[in-house]
């Protein structure tokens, strides 16, 4: 949108434009504040358009219309174990208690509507308070036109390696509807549905018009921003802060298309600019094994630079280096393309399929696959030997690949030459040979399938206890024809294996606050005017990954309640 530099006051700003920035932006443009949002990039949705969208979120709406009426103490002891002495009672009390509240707000006063995750397992089910579903919500999808186009100027576009063909699919039964493609007529209709329309798309428009996930997600939330009366300029760096003389953060110094200037906050400063996953010097300073900062693929976009870091410390705040991990990891995958360039595959769906497993190069296992992406690649980063590149490889054998994909490469009836021809898989006719092309012990290899199928056969895997858990469980396959859903043997060759690597969907590591986000000097008292959400904010999980969308659904129910107390008659919490 263009600058209307006639306002140059507001009584809320907002720096960054994910699900948290928007968030609190909406929250407080519906409570009669007037709101600027300023976005760096020259689109909107930063990390959170490239996320699945989904949002953990216990003892909400939809979860209790299926009467399921959780008390709090249970979602509460579950994080009590999980975060152990990361576990700050004040904010995790204030998550859940604004949760449910966020949800019902988005759904019922704005265009953001949800999907219930009813089916949706915490990740430690063998942990005391884990839940086996009703915690999480997700984005409806949603028509790209029935946003309208000032949404679509300023949304950003799938990720392409997360996509089929730029289309998005969404978890659930369009997910399942792809992965039963071959093997039922209906999800076949379905599929043909969907991509059939998304080529008219391509055709008629030059882009997708089926949102889901993270970009259904974002496109709701500016949808509902605009609706608020909120102003959004893209393009447009926060450089500075300003202050006044006791201290009390008073406005933001802005650099955008029409030149260097400053507007005013009222009310309160929003630093919501989506972490430092790709600041290089941060990442050599604060991440495990990556000496130079080089050695970490982050999937987020090339702005998450730290800004909202660097604002917060430049007035006193500080980065909250007692996390237990300071990156939320994900395994990733590099893809080389024709014309040179690089992309980066999250592996999330994969590794818990039936018929894969993961190793080291000495040839065995290290982790149970089926757990979350955080776990995987944090097992990876601890127990590869100190001085060897941290990697770890896929293994999968030919029958896997006619109904699930391996990394970028997808199942029948796409064709697997391609990615074998970049490099990207590997192939070999007997385990053996596979483990010989990719660099792996071959002995170790050999003795790890060997060993896996004899448990696989019987539903069972000794070494790890996949498919022991729900979460693991429904990582599997319901229709396997082996005793488990996450388990088959590795038996029908050729075999195939494909690279992996630590990567990255945000970092943990964010600025200390209290429980009502407000940012922390060195004393632990509130810098006035200024606020942090989102992974500016340091995670209230604590460095900890114990269910898919910690990070959304913290960023989500933080940005929502910084937002109405900011609209609140009395102001700024000053």
């Amino acid at each position: 949108m263009t600058p209307d530099h006639t306002t140059s006051t507001y009584d809320v700003v907002v720096i960054g434009s994910g699900a948290g920035g928007l968030s609190a932006a909406v929250a407080a443009a519906d409570g009669g504040a007037s709101v600027l949002v300023v976005e760096k990039a020259d689109t909107c949705g930063g990390a959170t358009a490239w996320s699945g969208g989904w949002m953990w979120a216990p003892r909400n709406l939809f979860a209790q219309a299926d009467g399921v009426n959780e008390d709090r103490s249970l979602p509460r002891t579950y994080l009590e174990h999980r975060l152990g002495e990361n576990f700050d009672a004040a904010k995790v009390d204030a998550l859940l208690d604004g949760a449910p509240e966020m949800v019902e707000f988005f759904e019922t006063k704005t265009a953001l509507q949800f999907v219930p995750g009813a089916k949706i397992a915490d990740i430690h089910g063998d942990t005391p308070g884990a839940g086996t579903g009703h915690r999480s919500v997700g984005p409806k999808p949603v028509n790209l036109r029935k946003l309208g186009l000032d949404v679509a100027a300023l949304l950003r576009r799938q990720l392409y390696e997360t996509s089929f063909l730029g289309m998005g699919i969404m978890a659930g039964p369009d997910l399942q509807a792809f992965l039963h493609s071959t093997r039922s007529a209906k999800a076949f209709a379905h599929c043909a549905r969907r991509v059939s329309t998304h080529l008219l798309d391509l055709a008629t428009t030059r882009r997708g018009q089926q949102l889901v996930n993270g970009t259904a997600l974002v496109g709701r939330l500016l949808r509902s921003a605009l609706d608020a009366g909120v102003e959004i300029r893209v393009s447009t760096a926060a450089t500075a802060l300003t202050t006044d003389s006791a201290g009390t953060v008073t406005g933001v110094r802005l650099e955008g298309p029409d030149g260097v200037y400053s507007v005013s906050a009222r009310r309160g400063v929003v630093l919501a600019t989506g972490g430092f996953s790709r600041d290089v010097d941060r990442r050599r300073q604060l991440f495990p094994r990556t000496p130079t900062g080089r050695e970490h693929w982050t999937l987020t976009p090339s702005t998450t630079t730290g800004d909202g870091i660097t604002l917060g410390e430049s007035v006193g705040g500080r980065l909250d280096r007692s996390v237990a991990s300071p990156v939320a990891y994900c395994p990733v995958s590099i893809v080389r393309y024709r014309n040179g360039k690089e992309g980066v595959f999250p592996h999330i769906l994969d590794r818990g399929k039936p018929g894969v497993i993961g190793v080291l190069a000495d040839g065995r296992r290290f982790v149970n696959e089926a757990l979350g992406y955080h776990d995987y690649t944090l097992a990876m980063v601890e127990q590869v030997p100190d001085g060897d590149e941290v990697c770890s490889w896929l293994i999968a054998d030919q029958r896997y690949l006619r109904y699930f994909p391996l990394g970028m490469a997808k199942p029948l009836p796409i064709p697997t030459w391609p990615y074998l021809k970049s490099g990207y898989l590997t192939r070999g006719r007997m385990v053996r040979e596979l483990a010989e092309k990719i660099g792996v012990d071959p002995d170790g290899l050999e003795k790890t399938v060997a060993a896996f199928n004899e448990g696989a056969r019987d539903g069972v895997d000794p070494e790890f206890g996949r498919g022991t858990t729900p979460f693991t469980v429904g990582s599997g396959d319901p229709d396997n024809p082996w005793p488990n859903p996450s388990l088959a043997p590795l038996e029908e060759g050729p075999f195939y294996a494909v690279k992996v690597v630590p990567g990255s969907f945000g970092t943990f590591a964010g600025l200390v606050t209290d429980s009502m986000s407000r940012v922390l000097n060195d004393d632990d008292q509130p810098i006035d005017g200024l606020f942090a959400v989102g992974v500016d904010q340091s995670s209230v999980m604590g460095g900890h990954y114990p269910s898919g969308g910690i990070n959304l659904g913290p960023a989500m129910t933080f940005g929502y309640l910084t937002g109405r107390r900011l609209a609140s008659t009395t102001g700024a919490l000053r």
